[in-house]
């Protein structure tokens, strides 16, 4: 095993890590031959490198009748081998404009990421068949150059934990011969062969066909695809300049700067500002969409565009990615610090505000009372607190989630924009969130 080609490969691949002092790695184990060898591959590395230490996770989907089978193979073969095991049971319930494979590969990785060890990278089996069949799957789709990409080596969770594919060089009939030379059992799913999914129609029906047509036609489409791969994060260079230049400091978009570069810029520069929030990209109709109102709507427009993890907003010049924000409900103000729904801590302090309240005032904190009239210090007149919020170009959106402090039934503050003159006290007190 040790002078075999592809632990030669895996070890090469996994040296920069180990020199910087990384050592922890977790398999990502589901009983399939590319996992188990990748496993196998692994403890022979931790025997020629006794500082590594290796894990391995299984994840039960629950979405096969075979699920509890191969969580007890893996588990065995982890006893065999003397490496610690772990298993995580995750519920898929089906959503809408989500595919169920969509949705088990991010409960994966989330309990794959919630189960390895603190600092494990973790290990992932695909190979060199699964990128081209990614490939394909991709280009039947009409994906543009960061789709047919398809599969980095590494790649980054949310978290910051490292994913890595040490395998994705290799062809699946080389680990498969690596299995039956070294009698490595693995088992093999059911749902492989159902050619209703279109990757098994791609891997039984039409790989084969092309590469017994066109010699090395997996190496050269692997080719493409780093070629692709290393086109991207150039693009990501210049990209990252673009939206450095067209965001403010709240991450909002200036429509008026993206307006200068060409069509395809601004396409680009807007779904590399959609990242930043999410990571569900719009379809190229609500792309058009979005740029579209954007650019053709009147300064006073009320914009609004839903996505799946949010809404694109407009606001005085600037878009904005706007997610659901908690329901506020008034509460009672007894003490000087108070935790709001929303996780912001809301706390009273002496100096110049608005004079105590009197011991016949209840002092309330209130959300959403746009019809509340008060004269603003320094401002002229009587008002409604929504006249001053547009006065004070505050965006819509975020209005219902500013704190308003009441004495009874008389509105003292807005908090973080003004101060009641009637209540005025140089030697008072004020609220502020934090």
């Amino acid at each position: 095993m040790h002078t075999s080609a592809i632990y030669q490969q895996l070890k090469k691949s996994l040296n920069s890590y180990i020199e910087q002092g990384n050592t922890a790695f977790t398999v990502a184990l589901s009983g399939g031959v590319d996992s188990v060898v990748l496993l196998h591959l692994m403890r022979t590395l931790k025997v020629d490198n006794p500082a590594i230490n290796v894990s391995a996770i299984y994840v039960h989907h629950g979405l096969s009748q075979y699920a509890d089978d191969w969580q007890h193979f893996c588990k065995n073969v982890c006893i065999e081998l003397n490496v610690p095991f772990e298993a995580a049971k995750v519920v898929i319930e089906q959503q809408s404009r989500t595919s169920l494979e969509a949705q088990a590969r991010d409960a994966r990785y989330k309990a794959l990421d919630e189960l390895s060890p603190q600092g494990s990278i973790i290990l992932l089996g695909q190979h060199l068949n699964d990128q081209v069949e990614t490939f394909l799957l991709r280009l039947k789709r009409g994906s543009g150059l960061k789709g047919l990409g398809s599969m980095y080596k590494e790649r980054f969770l949310q978290s910051g934990r490292i994913c890595f594919r040490p395998l994705l060089n290799v062809a699946r009939s080389d680990i498969e011969a690596f299995a039956t030379q070294f009698s490595i059992s693995h088992i093999t799913d059911d749902s492989n062969t159902d050619e209703s999914f279109d990757r098994n129609f791609l891997r039984s029906k039409i790989v084969p066909v092309l590469a017994e047509r066109f010699t090395g036609f997996e190496q050269c489409t692997a080719r493409s695809i780093e070629l692709l791969q290393q086109q991207q994060t150039l693009l990501d260079e210049y990209t990252q300049l673009d939206l450095n230049k067209c965001i403010n400091e709240h991450q909002a978009l200036c429509i008026s700067q993206i307006n200068e570069y060409s069509a395809a810029r601004i396409a680009n520069i807007v779904r590399a500002w959609l990242t930043l929030f999410t990571q569900v990209m719009p379809s190229q109709k609500q792309l058009e969409q979005i740029i579209n109102q954007a650019m053709c709507a009147k300064n006073d427009a009320q914009m609004r565009i839903d996505l799946l993890d949010g809404q694109i907003r407009r606001h005085q010049g600037y878009l904005y990615f706007v997610t659901p924000s908690e329901v506020l409900t008034d509460i009672e103000l007894n003490h000087s610090q108070l935790k709001l729904a929303d996780g912001r801590l809301l706390i009273k302090s002496i100096g110049f505000g608005v004079r105590p309240p009197h011991s016949n005032e209840q002092v309330i904190v209130r959300f959403n009372c746009n019809s509340a009239r008060i004269k603003p210090l320094k401002k002229p007149g009587s008002n409604t607190v929504k006249h001053w919020f547009k006065d004070a170009k505050i965006a819509p959106w975020l209005r219902a989630s500013v704190p308003l402090i009441f004495y009874n039934d008389e509105l003292v503050q807005v908090v973080g924009c003004f101060i009641s003159a009637k209540h005025v006290d140089e030697n008072g007190i004020f609220w502020e969130c934090k």
